[in-house]
């Protein structure tokens, strides 16, 4: 069924970060916005947030709390659902949820963030946003200095050791999924005190609800007290699929190809946030989210000036 006969403006699909700030920015231009959000954000599992100016240390479920209830000071309507569908019709922009019900919009921001992935080792998924993380900007002041370790979940995981070895002087990088290094970079670790292990991982050894080493095969444990990955990423943009948007690969996988602004090769879309930049952060994303709601916004006042003069 159709909720609401009376078309959005912008329908923003994903109320985390990006999708709050773009409505944000729509909102307080007088554009009737709809945002739908799952209620499911990538940073839930962790309990603070940081490197974001003015907010850091806060948690990120308050953080998206505040952002609603700013939100709603400009008349933004927020909805919980998961979209399914999201497919033109007409002049406008269909959307579907799992429940059954459907909207219409003249534009549709995509916000929906994407899915950490961890690699098949017992204890991972228990500790992910705890003590088993992925960006050290994000929470590496919070061990510095403690014995780090960075698990390989590709060859671009090279990158990840090489940073994280900023945050603390004891860092061993658990190499297998990398394959066998190349000598310069054995010789770039070696020479800042990086312990290659290239032994692989059994499981993760827990004692009194913190993380204290990783188990190898045949028993030998390495003590650790957070451990560094990268994901394997997953977007969640499947409801796009009809749509056949253009995608682009990176080393972090295929995503949503988009301009500057977050306008993918359908003109009536855009995606922003980690459903198409996966490795940006809360600072990034915001910024992204309000570019993307000032160029819808700057997007539909041309549509409006075309009608006008009868184009």
């Amino acid at each position: 069924m159709l909720v609401d006969s009376n078309q959005w403006d912008v329908i923003v699909i994903g109320g985390g970060s990006a999708g709050l700030s773009a409505a944000l920015q729509l909102g307080r231009a007088g554009r009737r916005v709809l945002v739908i959000d799952a209620g499911e954000p990538r940073n839930r599992f962790a309990e603070h947030m940081h490197g974001v100016l003015g907010s850091d240390g806060l948690s990120p479920l308050e953080y998206l709390e505040r952002g609603r209830e700013e939100i709603r000071h400009y008349g933004v309507a927020l909805h919980r659902g998961s979209v399914t569908t999201a497919a033109e019709e007409g002049q406008l922009l269909r959307v579907e949820t799992a429940a059954g019900e459907a909207f219409l919009g003249r534009r549709v921001i995509a916000a929906s963030g994407c899915r950490d992935g961890v690699a098949d080792v017992p204890g991972m998924g228990d500790r992910w946003g705890r003590d088993v993380l992925h960006c050290p900007y994000c929470h590496g002041w919070e061990f510095r200095g403690a014995r780090l370790g960075v698990l390989a979940s590709s060859s671009a995981s090279i990158h990840q050791a090489l940073l994280v070895r900023q945050w603390s002087e004891s860092l061993v990088f658990f190499n297998a999924e990398a394959g066998d290094l190349p000598v310069d970079v054995s010789t770039r670790l070696q020479a800042r005190g990086v312990i290659v292990e290239s032994r692989p991982p059994s499981r993760l050894v827990v004692s009194e609800d913190r993380l204290t080493g990783v188990e190898l095969h045949g028993g030998d444990v390495i003590p650790v007290d957070a451990l560094f990955t990268t994901p394997l990423l997953k977007s969640n943009e499947e409801y796009l699929d009809g749509l056949a948007l253009e995608r682009e690969e990176s080393k972090l996988g295929g995503f949503l190809r988009t301009d500057k602004a977050g306008r993918t090769s359908n003109p009536k879309v855009w995606a922003v946030g980690n459903v198409a930049r996966p490795a940006e952060t809360v600072p990034m994303v915001l910024a992204a989210g309000s570019a993307a709601g000032a160029a819808v916004n700057m997007d539909l006042i041309e549509e409006e000036f075309e009608a006008a003069l009868g184009g």
